[in-house]
């Protein structure tokens, strides 16, 4: 008996690393490192913007932490901590000279911003919303609000207390602060819930001439508005309304981002109508602009959303009703074919065998029993034959041949006396075509087909298919009779139900017709493009 022993090789040290970098507990601790390195970057852009020492006219950190602990867990918090901890080091040791427990009541007022925020947020829109509905907008700017206010009066009473600030400013000071951080987490937080929510897509839509030309509307509009010495601060709301409109939530947040990023900076380095004014009003005013220019958009994006969503969920409803109906159609028609197609093939056989029994009994072959008989065949065979008529508008469709074999099976049951012949041509291939578009051309080809035999007096009838240019065009002409084709019908519904097949499956239908030279009905709708993407 021998034994195999194999001895475990080292592991290279690059393995060993890869496996580190993947254990839960460093890409935990590095995704609170990167949250906090992105949380000071955000706020030392904030601060390298504001209008004075101590004034920032927004608070954009509130809006970038609030989306990163509602989009990826409060257990993250640790890196707002971090981010928080740095920047107010950095008030203590520097030149603006706050007390300590005045910032210590800053930080607590910013954690608490923060972390309510989020919550308000999950428990208001739910996890990860778009922001494509007007009440998630809404519910986004009760939660922010709510918080922004906590900040602000927690960091209000902080500042009372350091004596930072004298009781007759509290009411100023806290408005400042509040209106600093809303203003702030509308630019920040729509933008990074918007883009998360559908990165890929939003990217595909903003990467286009459009988007490109839109967002060099923007940026050029609030330079225009800002830098001007006139008072045409608004000038950029068209384009902000266009963004909306065209791109969606996706494309109002960036636009709202990039205007009010003009807006404070021109204004931060003395230019525009903003900076002329005293700090308090510069500071109120810059915010309220943002703050109106945001909502106006964010709304106007949401309802957009709102009716693209209500587009295609109408679209997925008819397609869910047509796929039902048609199951339902084709289990009546199973109930049909099991019953009384059974029960009318049983009768023809019975009355042949009654036939046959007439004969050897020796009775007149011509006799009113015999005639009778034979009356009874006659119509069992063309109420048999209006059977398959009806089976086949039960099922409602081509079969899973498609639509070309479907029809020139259709057309091979069709009963005329006058011996119409029906020439079907088209594609081998399967057509472009959805399952339900399929059913409504083969539902009006039947429908065509049965007018030529009960009312054209037609020897001849020819069916074409053809698929060229994006679009399928089924085409039936006769050489019958033909008829006033402007003219009412009383009675008759075939041509109405061909229209309102017709409609429901996008087609164009064109009937024409003139007495005593035959009649063509064509229809022509666009391919599916699904369908033709796979190759079907």
């Amino acid at each position: 008996m021998e034994a195999e022993v194999q001895l475990a090789q080292p592991r290279r040290a690059w393995e060993v690393g890869r496996d580190v970098l993947r254990s839960p507990a460093v890409r935990y601790v590095g995704a609170i490192l990167l949250l906090a390195l992105a949380y000071y970057g955000c706020a030392k852009l904030a601060q390298s913007l504001r209008y004075t020492a101590s004034v920032s006219a927004i608070w954009p950190p509130a809006g970038l932490g609030i989306a990163a602990l509602y989009l990826w867990g409060l257990r993250l918090w640790p890196g707002i901590f971090i981010g928080e901890l740095v920047i107010n080091a950095e008030l203590l040791v520097g030149d603006s000279g706050l007390p300590f427990w005045s910032v210590v009541g800053q930080q607590t007022g910013n954690m608490l911003e923060i972390i309510v925020g989020a919550v308000l947020l999950r428990r208001l829109l739910g996890p990860k919303a778009g922001l494509d509905r007007a009440d998630q907008v809404l519910g986004m700017l009760v939660a922010l609000a709510t918080a922004t206010a906590l900040s602000a009066v927690v960091g209000t009473i902080s500042m009372l207390a350091g004596g930072v600030i004298e009781p007759s400013e509290a009411a100023e000071f806290c408005r400042t602060w509040w209106l600093g951080d809303t203003a702030g987490g509308l630019v920040a937080l729509p933008l990074i819930l918007t883009w998360a929510h559908d990165f890929r897509g939003s990217c595909r839509r903003m990467c286009t001439w459009e988007g490109a030309l839109l967002i060099a509307t923007v940026i050029g509009l609030s330079v225009l508005s800002i830098s001007a010495d006139e008072p045409v601060t608004y000038l950029v709301f068209p384009a902000l309304i266009w963004a909306a409109l065209r791109f969606g939530p996706a494309g109002a947040t960036l636009s709202v981002a990039l205007a009010a990023g003009a807006a404070i900076g021109f204004t931060a380095n003395e230019l525009g109508p903003f900076f002329r004014q005293p700090i308090d009003h510069k500071a109120l005013s810059t915010q309220l602009y943002i703050a109106v220019a945001a909502l106006t958009t964010l709304f106007v994006g949401a309802l957009v959303g709102e009716r693209e969503r209500s587009v295609t969920e109408l679209a997925e409803s008819k397609q869910r009703e047509g796929t039902r109906a048609l199951a339902e159609r084709q289990r009546i028609a199973r109930d049909l074919h099991d019953s009384v197609s059974q029960a009318l093939f049983s009768t023809i056989l019975h009355t042949k065998t009654a036939e046959r029994d007439l004969e050897r009994e020796g009775l007149d072959p011509g006799g009113p029993v015999a005639r009778s008989l034979k009356a009874i065949a006659e119509l069992t065979a063309g109420a048999q034959r209006e059977m398959r008529v009806l089976l086949s508008e039960l099922y409602g469709s081509s079969g899973d041949q498609g639509l070309v074999a479907g029809l020139a099976r259709h057309a091979a049951t069709l009963g005329n006396p006058e011996g119409l012949t029906v020439i079907v041509r088209g594609p081998e291939p399967r057509l472009p075509l959805s399952p339900a578009v399929e059913a409504q051309l083969f539902a009006i080809g039947r429908e065509a087909l049965a007018n030529v035999v009960k009312h054209s007096a037609a020897e001849r009838a020819w069916v074409s298919i053809e698929s060229s240019a994006g679009t399928v065009s089924l085409e039936i002409r006769d050489n019958g009779s033909g008829f006033v084709a402007g003219g009412d019908r009383p009675g008759h519904y075939g041509l109405a139900s061909m229209r309102t097949r017709a409609a429901e499956a996008g087609a164009s239908l064109t009937i024409l017709s003139v007495p005593g030279q035959g009649t063509i009905v064509r229809v022509v709708t666009p391919q599916d493009q699904e369908t033709r993407a796979n190759g079907l």
